[in-house]
């Protein structure tokens, strides 16, 4: 869609830089400066205009993007509304509240789009954030933090007086408020407000509007706020549009409120009530988002015929927040906010596997031969760690805390109902946001029925979305294998490697094909919503597969650079089944070799996180066990990175054929 830049300062080449990559071309350009307008004009090979009534008049373009300064918006948007044009402007909408009212009513009765910055809550840091939020970590939020240190702008920005005129609201609040309005719909009232007007002496030119304000908000449903916007606290200080919620489960931190993403984009942190706070690391590659992002969006509705205003909308909410501070601020008084049509947001949590009903404990069935959504990486939960049984609970929250979501347990590690105290406890997500997987162990083949029983009611759940044999072979049954963690070590061997009086292990004699029919007979009862295996090779999982009823949608198997598993993982993508790849990271003399160390270094990542990523670029998911809480965070972040094809070759070129443990 053609478009027009009116402003030609600093924030116009901001969104130019993203033209080259946008389904936009811009035809004129226009500001009062001359210089300005004919350079970007230039660079952009569009006519350039120093009059929008002249541009208007002269150019066709049905997209206006409105540049210029803070307090020259509303007059541009509504020219250029009244001249049929639709509108993407930079923030504020307008300094006030009736007359972004009134731009939105303009638009809507023309049917022109009307959008406005910023974009932030579709950035990748807001957008992780708000998985906490949406997967029910904090519980009911009932109080926020919202900072906005835009700093001393005569200090850092080549063009200050545009902000010293509008004051820190409406140039740094508006990125915690506008979050905040997505989050949790808008607010109802300001209930006590401060504005004063630190500067230094030694600054000529001052706010024309206190330089420091505090507010406390009251949102129509959802947190009290307490909102700081300053001119005075640096821009660089620790909290520059940070924020902050707290809810009766846990904790959610949000560096940087207006971050745009990308490689040095800022990060999220989550703290369960009682815990350290935990970095949330994106499980994707980063990429920042252009400014052009939302003009982009506004022209696709506009070609869709909709016109979109939503943005317009929460903008114009936005702008009554910012009057109504300065209201009770000056009359020292509560101050109600109208809604300008900005309804609570629905809740949008991620469900892995087939999909789900929120609020449904039991998962929607799996149809065989289709391929299960699975998070990138999974998290095991084996308590056994360098040759002897640990206890994992810390490790397990901090993994939820971190942003796993799928959790692989089995009965043999004896921890199941540590794990249900878990996942039952303020903090952790809500069940329809996990990926349970549980394994049956070799001494229950005949008894799948009452392990997988035993199972749902340690975890506290009331179906599993994957059931998996641990091994394809079948040992001597021992009895039900309920808490092993609590018991001495010697009789949890006893139960669950059991041995024929001579030593030899004591096996059963119960056929693959038999302990399969008893595991779809769990799938049919609605207990797991698919069935997998483990340790098995491609003729014995051909074999299955063509006998089974319902197949295996999940296969487990070690796997790492020295044990690829190649075929058997092209076999399974082929047929559309998953493939897990448990003890990754374990292999003997893995994370010491000289090509891992040296791939790793190229992409500055520790060796764990390099083989982790080559994991994952491959379609295996890899559940990596570690008690190092650092570890359990740098793990996760592996999803985050890309091998380089150079790098895969080589790692590749690992392959051991004699490879044994």
């Amino acid at each position: 869609m053609e478009c027009a830049f009116v402003g030609c300062g600093a924030v116009a080449r901001k969104y130019a830089r993203g033209l080259d990559a946008a389904a936009l071309s811009v035809t004129a350009v226009c500001d009062r400066d001359a210089d300005r307008a004919d350079a970007l004009a230039a660079d952009l090979d569009a006519a350039a205009y120093t009059a929008l009534d002249g541009l208007l008049a002269a150019e066709d373009a049905p997209l206006l993007l409105n540049l210029t300064s803070h307090d020259a918006h509303s007059d541009v948007t509504e020219r250029a509304l009244r001249s049929d044009r639709h509108v993407w402007s930079e923030k504020p909408l307008a300094l006030d509240a009736d007359v972004a009212r009134g731009l939105v009513a303009l638009a809507e009765r023309r049917d022109l789009g009307l959008g406005c910055a910023p974009i932030n809550h579709r950035c990748e840091a807001q957008r992780h954030a708000r998985t906490a939020l949406d997967d029910g970590r904090l519980g009911t939020v009932r109080l926020a933090y919202a900072h906005a240190h835009v700093g001393r702008v005569t200090e850092w920005h080549d063009d200050p007086d545009s902000f010293l005129r509008v004051g820190p609201l409406y140039d740094g609040a508006v990125y915690p408020l506008s979050l905040l309005v997505a989050w949790f719909g808008p607010v109802e009232r300001v209930r006590t407000a401060d504005a004063a007007t630190p500067w230094p002496d030694r600054e000529q030119r001052r706010p024309e509007r206190p330089s420091h304000v505090e507010a406390t908000l009251e949102f129509a449903v959802g947190p009290l706020v307490r909102l700081t916007a300053s001119f005075y606290a640096p821009h660089r200080s620790r909290e520059f549009t940070s924020l902050e919620c707290h809810g009766d489960g846990g904790s959610l931190y949000l560096d940087d409120a207006g971050d745009l993403g990308g490689e040095d984009g800022h990060r999220v942190s989550f703290g369960r009530q009682g815990r350290d706070y935990a970095p949330m690391p994106l499980q994707r590659p980063s990429r920042r988002t252009p400014y052009l992002a939302g003009p982009e969006r506004l022209a696709a509705s506009v070609r869709r015929g909709r016109p979109g205003r939503r943005s317009a909308r929460r903008a114009a909410h936005v702008v009554a927040v910012c009057n109504a501070v300065e209201e009770a601020a000056e009359r020292g008084t509560s101050v109600p906010v109208g809604d300008h049509g900005v309804s609570r947001p629905d809740r949008r949590r991620v469900v892995w596997g087939r999909g789900g009903t929120e609020g449904d404990d039991r998962p929607a069935m799996h149809p065989p031969n289709a391929a299960l959504r699975l998070p990138p990486i999974g998290f095991g939960c084996s308590r056994y760690r360098d040759g002897e049984y640990v206890d994992r609970r810390d490790s397990i929250e901090r993994a939820l805390d971190a942003g796993y979501r799928l959790l692989d347990a089995a009965e043999l590690y004896g921890n199941e109902a540590r794990i249900g105290e878990i996942l039952s406890a303020p903090g952790s997500p809500a069940r329809e946001s996990l990926f349970l997987a549980n394994k049956v162990w070799n001494t229950n083949h005949a008894h799948v029925a009452e392990a997988c029983e035993t199972t749902l009611d340690e975890l506290g759940v009331d179906a599993l979305d994957c059931y998996l044999l641990h091994w394809p072979e079948a040992w001597a049954y021992t009895g039900p294998l309920r808490r092993l963690a609590e018991l001495p070590v010697e009789k949890q061997e006893r139960l669950t490697f059991p041995e024929e009086d001579g030593g030899e292990r004591a096996t059963a004699d119960v056929a693959l094909a038999e302990t399969w029919r008893r595991m779809e007979a769990l799938y049919d009862r609605g207990l797991t919503a698919s069935l997998g295996v483990c340790n098995v090779d491609r003729e014995t999982l051909a074999a299955l597969v063509d006998a089974a009823r319902v197949p295996p949608a999940v296969v487990q198997v070690e796997s790492h650079p020295y044990r690829p598993r190649t075929d058997l993982v092209d076999w399974c993508h082929d047929r559309g089944i998953r493939v897990v790849a448990h003890s990754p990271l374990s292999a003997p003399g893995l994370l010491d070799e000289p090509v891992v160390r040296e791939v790793a270094a190229e992409m500055g990542v520790s060796p764990a996180a390099a083989v982790l990523a080559w994991n994952v670029e491959r379609g295996v998911v890899p559940i990596p066990s570690s008690t190092d809480p650092d570890h359990v965070v740098e793990n996760l972040a592996a999803a985050g990175r890309r091998v380089p094809s150079e790098g895969r070759e080589r790692l590749a070129a690992l392959e051991d054929p004699e490879f044994e443990r």
